[in-house]
């Protein structure tokens, strides 16, 4: 499945369910993961067309199970997107610190370093309202693995619509869009570049090493996924003398940083 795909099959979901059930069956049909999961899919397309080795990722091709349950620090968790090392066998053991300590990982810490892993998230209203809280367990998640596994390798896609979609119309079974906010386009671009491309494993556990902001205006017949800063800035979305540069967020960009690092940490032919 290409982005664009999926990003098209996670409009007519949504929007879909708005038209037929309003914010309710919006709301049921999100917590479905169906939309999300057709990010999902593009991502894995992507990994395989790299050369990524099918079997190594989990949940496998068009299937959203079974996930790896990792653990950090702070707490263990199900991972979007897992692709595992080839040449390392879990080996379970009882943690030892943190909040965790006395739980078992099924894993163990050396499998789960060399775990390639990428979680896939989105937002498509109330981006300003729920800022903080958002971007907060952004960082939260790449911070908690990185304390156990410095040299874990992350990747984070953030699927973000702009315009947003207005939640006022939702009760009313109507697609509406709020008007463009150049100013929260740049607080989000600044954000997500301020937790990316992470190189020293000694420090800023909170970043990921590699991360796509994936800018989407729905308000087209087709959705428009956006690649580069002129692009933003011909639509309007950045201001003509902006000095952010969204380029190194891109899809374009993601998978080459991701996979290049893991590749100078531990050897791409782990995964393929």
């Amino acid at each position: 499945m290409t982005i664009e795909q999926a990003v098209y099959n996670f409009r007519e979901l949504i929007e879909t369910s708005i038209v037929n059930g309003g914010n309710i069956a919006k709301t049921a049909m999100i917590r479905s993961s169906q939309p999300i999961l057709n990010m999902h899919e593009a991502v894995k397309s992507e990994l395989m067309q790299r050369g990524i080795n099918q079997n190594l990722i989990y949940p496998p091709l068009n299937q959203r199970s079974p996930e790896l349950k990792l653990a950090g620090l702070l707490k263990q968790k199900d991972q979007d997107i897992c692709i595992k090392p080839k040449n390392i066998n879990p080996q379970p053991e009882i943690l030892q610190d943190g909040l965790l300590k006395g739980l078992e990982d099924q894993y163990g810490q050396i499998f789960t370093e060399q775990t390639l892993t990428i979680n896939v998230r989105s937002q498509i209203s109330s981006i300003q309202k729920n800022f903080d809280t958002l971007f907060e367990r952004t960082y939260a998640e790449a911070q908690n693995l990185h304390e156990r596994s410095p040299s874990m390798v992350l990747g984070e896609v953030y699927l973000l619509a702009v315009p947003e979609y207005d939640d006022t119309a939702f009760g009313y079974n109507n697609i509406l869009f709020k008007q463009i906010s150049q100013n929260l386009v740049e607080k989000y671009i600044k954000s997500f570049t301020a937790i990316t491309d992470r190189i020293d494993i000694t420090k800023n556990f909170y970043k990921y090493e590699s991360t796509s902001l994936l800018i989407v205006n729905f308000n087209y017949n087709y959705p428009k996924i956006y690649h580069t800063t002129q692009e933003l800035i011909n639509d309007g979305l950045l201001p003509q003398n902006t000095t952010i540069n969204y380029d190194i967020l891109s899809w374009n960009n993601f998978f080459d940083k991701l996979l290049n690092i893991y590749d100078v940490r531990f050897g791409l032919n782990n995964l393929i």
